[in-house]
């Protein structure tokens, strides 16, 4: 049987979060496979900075006591690739709901889109959207969006280093995004949609790195579940 001990002394994991799961989805089942096949009590098992679950990429998990090591990771530079789809917008920033309104994109050009992502390179002030996990009186606001409601969301600050397409495939538009903590990569497409004044949406996002991990790093839950199952039948 696997040795429960380490994952209590404390291990750091990374894994490729699959599309439409949840954080919580991911630090569950990584939780319940130790569980099941160390055969141990219950294992203490957090994430490092949450994904949507319309987003896939890096996350960064500490067991036992690597939990204490969080904030650390948390604090460290993130960098994304998205995927914006022009002269649409969604309630919600991304896919996770319906197009709400469509723009003329007739103006808006290569070139003009280049401009716009000049506008928001350095020190920012971003509101975060509604759909999202931020904490609001102790009630998450995507839970207030989800059922209609609605409130004042107030800016933060945040940093973005690095911006430049990767690819500008009219209307729509593959990114490379490097900031800080805190950055609503979805709040920034509906910033880039405003500045273009024709709109935006995400239509894929994946985060790449976290300070010097990198998606290349990851394993997947079912290579995660493969190991455990092995160790424990040898």
């Amino acid at each position: 049987m696997v040795e429960d001990n380490e994952f209590k002394q404390g291990i750091v994991l990374f894994f490729n979060k699959p599309l439409e799961w949840t954080s919580f989805d991911l630090v569950k089942k990584v939780k319940n496979t130790i569980e099941k096949y160390t055969g141990s009590g219950k294992i203490k098992v957090g994430h490092a900075g949450t994904l949507d679950p319309l987003a896939t990429g890096l996350m960064i998990l500490c067991t036992g006591r690597a939990t204490k090591r969080i904030s650390e990771f948390q604090n460290l530079e993130k960098e994304y690739i998205a995927t914006l789809e022009l002269g649409k917008t969604t309630p919600s920033f991304d896919r996770e709901t319906s197009v709400d309104a469509v723009y003329d994109t007739s103006h808006v050009t290569e070139k003009k889109f280049i401009d716009a992502l000049g506008e928001f390179k350095g020190e920012i002030r971003q509101i975060p959207p509604l759909f999202s996990a931020k904490n609001i009186r102790g009630e998450r606001a995507y839970k207030l969006a989800r059922t209609g409601g609605y409130m004042d969301m107030n800016p933060v600050r945040v940093s973005i280093r690095e911006l430049e397409i990767l690819d500008y495939s009219f209307p729509r538009v593959k990114i490379r995004v490097v900031c800080s903590k805190g950055t609503y990569i979805r709040a920034l497409v509906r910033d880039i949609g405003q500045e273009l004044k024709c709109g935006a949406y995400m239509t894929d996002l994946v985060r790449v790195r976290i300070g010097m991990y990198h998606l290349g790093m990851a394993q997947t839950i079912q290579e995660f579940e493969e190991k455990l199952k092995f160790f424990k039948q040898n």
